[in-house]
Formats: structure tokens, sequence, C-alpha cells
């Protein structure tokens, strides 16, 4: 889950990294008062998921109380890279900035480590930097068992050459930046700029954070950061009935047991769709290892409910899974939406195979629902899918 610069700047504050002062609004009288708490100027910035805001017009310094309700007015409801501004901002001015600098951790999935990243070159985009200069972006891996310590924060400040005078400002930062990363179990933290100002002190001015969804168990306080206006409606849903579902831009629906075996499908979906008009998949669901046949019912139930998928692909090996318990949420899925009253229009094609597949397909066939087809390959069955797709 990726945050808002404002939900970013306030983990970091909770951790003990120096931030200015700030507050986030959504109406533009807002700015005024809160202006005033800044001490009468302020820097207004929008509050999207994405880089170049400053370039779009998205962040102005307010001179007064009357300046800042007007920038907000600008600022709120401009669209930024297809985002539009819902939020914006108020950040107290900052001291004239001598230096910028950058840092950041992140999984390294590659090397199955953690990495830190830092370079004297900040303020601009990283990416930029290290394709244009990659001698001076310093990458130094973390172990996840010593983290990083004071004396691993001065390696990373000499890694980088961060100057003299900032390298002991710097390397305290850097230890309460990986205080923030563990503690909210983070996958990436970045600091862009870190600023060391006229008087000396460095401060992170801007940051940005994405979260593990996988320890939201443990983290039960990251529920309120997420940005629920923008969330699909459908990847919402599915998240409340627990199911892993990602919508994407087709319409042949797709269930499977196992990431593996979903991905495998999307692959044979689209290499399918390519002879059906260019149909693709809609989504991934996977209703994993041990899904029972209610689970099966939630995940057809919100394919179902999309309108983008024209044909929906049920591709199960069964083995912890039966598949006979995936042929009675087949069917319960069926009857619960005919006993809502939505009517089921979309065809269903359906691959078993492996534990109980015999079984699972004479409660098909005893059902003999008129938009199920069994198809008993997996290729068989993604074309049929991705055919009945294409006649929609």
């Amino acid at each position: 889950m990726d945050l808002f610069e404002y939900q970013a700047r306030d983990l970091f504050a909770k951790h003990g990294v120096p931030v200015l002062a700030g507050e986030v609004i959504d109406t533009p009288e807002a700015a005024r008062e809160v202006t005033q708490r800044l001490g009468g100027k302020s820097v207004v910035k929008a509050q999207v998921k994405v880089g170049g805001r400053g370039k779009a017009g998205g962040v102005k310094v307010a001179s007064d109380e009357d300046d800042a309700v007007a920038k907000a007015r600008d600022i709120l409801g401009m669209d930024i890279k297809g985002h539009t501004v819902h939020k914006v901002m108020l950040a107290e001015l900052a001291p004239e900035i001598a230096e910028e600098y950058y840092v950041s951790y992140l999984l390294d999935r590659t090397n199955r480590t953690f990495l830190a990243m830092a370079s004297v070159e900040g303020g601009m985009d990283i990416e930029e930097v290290a394709a244009t200069k990659p001698e001076a972006l310093a990458k130094i891996p973390v172990d996840a068992n010593e983290g990083v310590t004071p004396e691993k924060a001065r390696e990373i400040v000499a890694a980088a050459k961060f100057p003299a005078d900032v390298a002991d400002k710097v390397a305290e930062v850097l230890v309460s930046l990986w205080k923030t990363f563990v503690a909210e179990d983070a996958l990436l933290v970045e600091v862009n700029p870190l600023a060391k100002v006229v008087d000396g002190d460095v401060l992170a001015l801007d940051g940005k954070v994405s979260l593990d969804a996988n320890a939201e168990f443990r983290q039960p306080g990251h529920a309120e950061l997420e940005d629920k206006a923008a969330a699909n409606p459908l990847e919402a849903a599915a998240k409340a009935k627990g199911l892993n579902y990602v919508k994407l831009d087709g319409e042949v629906g797709i269930i499977g047991n196992g990431a593996g075996l979903v991905m495998s499908t999307l692959d044979v979906v689209a290499y399918a769709g390519e002879k059906h008009s260019g149909v693709k998949p809609a989504n991934f669901l996977d209703i994993g290892g041990g899904a029972s046949a209610e689970v099966m019912a939630n995940g057809l139930e919100i394919i179902l409910g999309d309108p983008d998928v024209k044909s929906v692909f049920v591709n199960v090996f069964g083995g912890i899974t039966a598949c006979d318990a995936v042929a009675n949420g087949i069917v319960q899925a069926l009857e619960l939406l005919e006993s809502k009253g939505e009517a089921v229009t979309k065809p269903l094609v359906v691959r078993l195979d492996g534990n109980n597949a015999e079984l699972g397909r004479k409660i098909l066939d005893d059902r003999n629902h008129p938009l199920v087809q069994r198809v008993d390959t997996m290729d068989g069955a993604a074309d049929k899918a991705a055919e009945l797709a294409a006649a929609k």
C-alpha cells in the first residue's frame, strides 16, 4: 500500500525522523486557519501518489493566509498525471535550503536482502541520477538481523560521500528511518529531498512510504491509511471477503487455486485471446490451496459482478482443495446470485483435474446449468473461454 506524503510525514515524525510541521485539508477555506498555526506562511502541496507534482503546478508557496486559500483552491481538483487532487498538505515553510540529498531503504527481492540507497544529489528523480550518474548513488546491503546501527549508518554516509559537516546528522536520520522501515513493516521508505538548511539542520522535506499488505495482521492501524476513495470497488469487495484478487483490463474472468496456476492461466488466456479478437484476462483471483466451497462462491460472485467480464474460466487442480468442493462452490454461487434476483448471463468454462476431479465433474453435470461448460484440458478451456468472451 502506497501512502500519501502527509501519511509518510506522520510516520516519520512518529519514529524520530526530523520533519517540518504540516496538516492535511480538503477544502480551500481550511487553509486559512492552518497557515495561521504554521506562522502565517505555508507550502501548499498536492497529495497524489505520483511524482512530478512541482512541475505540474501542484506545489506552491503561500505568502499569507489569503494566498494559502487561493493556492489551495487552485490545486484542489487538479489532474496530475491522471490523478485528481482531493487533498492538499500545508507544510511549514522551510528555512533556506543549502543542499539536497536522497536516502531510502527498500526490499531487494533479487538479492533477498534489504538495501540502503543514498546520494548527495537529491531533489530530483532518483531514476535520472541512477541512469545518468550511477556513481552518485550508493547502494549498500543491509542485513535483516543486524539492521542499521549507528555504525552501519556511518558506513552508508561514507559510501555516499556526504559532507563531513552533516555526516553525523544524516547518520542519525538513517537510524531513525530504519526504525520507521522495520516498525511499520514497510517495503520502501524514501526521503527526497533530505535537506541541509542554512542553520545546519537536516530535515526530511518530502517522503514516500510503501507498506507491506501481507503484514496487516500485525499492523491494525494501517487500515486507517488506506485510500478507500480511490480503491477499485471490486478489489475492496474482494478484500472484505478475504480474497486475493487484482482487477485487470480484460474480458475473461479467472479463478484458480494457487498463485502459480493462476499466473499460468493468465498467460494461456492471453495467448488464446490473440485469435479471438484480442480478448485478455480480466482479473487475478487465487482461491488458495485449501479453499472451501464458500470461498469459491465468494470469488465467483465478485467476478460475475464485474461488468467488463464476458466469460469466466475456472481452472482448478485439486490437491488440498478437492474438485468436488470447487464444483459445489460454483453451484452455490449460481444459486446465491439467482436468489438475489441477479440473473447470471455470463458463460463459465470449468476445468477440473486432480483430487476428486471425477466427483466434481459429476456434480456439475448433474446440475446441468446452461451457462456452465466443462473442458478437460487447460489449453482447450482457455480457448473456449476466450471464444465465448469474444462472442459477447
